[in-house]
């Protein structure tokens, strides 16, 4: 049965304004960022009436950009490697094998999730704090302590979303590989981890992205060496100025590594999220 014509035109129009709802910021940002400051302080134009690119190159010196970006990198990178590989043996203990307390430890990587961050950041500090005072283990204002602080919140969304993936392949595969020789550590390697690769890609997509883009718990972990992006693009608003082509500029250009990775990687991160929600 056809749909009737006027819901034709319902979703064209509904569509239509969430496209122009997303697509709108997006071209104001492009336009201030190739604005002079005074346009963009001034009165509002659609259109740009002078266009420069200086702000693309004065964003570098107004702040470091380049270290903050490289902080970002490196944390982000690292920190969403090791939650993939902790996630995967984690999840596939959870979903091949019966154990004490396998229920108990579902349960409670999931409900972690249902707490606020901002609820584990005072204890966090406390520990970092104490631990640098105590034993000489500095991890506050440290890429290692922004590390350890981005685990805490994406490995147990990692281990729950692969959880759910690994119980979508057969188990027979397993049994195969055993039947091969491969013990329970190879029939992972050699098997389930080449048919969970989807999946994989999209835990990793989502602890890159979350750790690229986080804010709260940067801004107080952090110092100047350690600052990352995400704190480092408050440096544009100074006590005289805020320079607003350059912060336009500077999102523009760290927004690429992620929106470059989500547009290589989009099919994996379909297939990952739709598998692993269905058993």
């Amino acid at each position: 049965m056809r749909d009737p014509r006027w819901l034709k035109w319902v979703r064209i129009i509904g569509l239509g304004l969430l496209g122009l709802f997303t697509v709108l910021p997006i071209y104001v940002m492009i336009t201030s960022s190739i604005k002079p400051l005074k346009d963009v302080q001034g009165d509002f134009h659609w259109i740009p009436t002078t266009i420069t690119f200086s702000a693309f190159r004065d964003m570098w010196s107004t702040v470091p950009l380049a270290h903050y970006f490289v902080n970002s990198l490196i944390v982000s990178t690292i920190a969403s490697v090791i939650s993939v590989v902790v996630a995967i043996f984690a999840a596939y203990a959870v979903s091949r094998f019966k154990f004490a307390g396998r229920r108990v430890f579902s349960i409670t990587v999931l409900s972690t999730q249902m707490f606020p961050g901002i609820l584990f950041l005072l204890p966090l500090f406390l520990i970092y704090v104490n631990l640098g005072s105590a034993i000489g283990v500095d991890l506050y204002a440290s890429r290692t302590g922004l590390i350890i602080t981005y685990l805490t919140f994406s490995l147990p969304f990692s281990i729950w979303m692969l959880v759910g993936y690994f119980d979508s392949i057969p188990v027979a595969l397993d049994e195969a590989a055993k039947v091969d020789g491969s013990g329970p550590v190879g029939a992972l390697i050699r098997v389930v981890i080449p048919a969970a690769t989807p999946g994989i890609i999209a835990v990793l997509i989502y602890a890159f992205m979350s750790a690229w883009g986080e804010v709260l718990f940067a801004s107080v972990m952090t110092d100047e060496s350690s600052r990352t992006l995400a704190v480092g693009l408050q440096g544009y608003a100074t006590q005289n100025n805020v320079y607003w082509n350059q912060i336009m500029a500077a999102s523009l250009v760290v927004s690429i590594p992620v929106v470059a990775g989500f547009l290589l990687l989009q099919r994996y991160l379909v297939q990952g999220l739709t598998a692993g929600a269905v058993k």
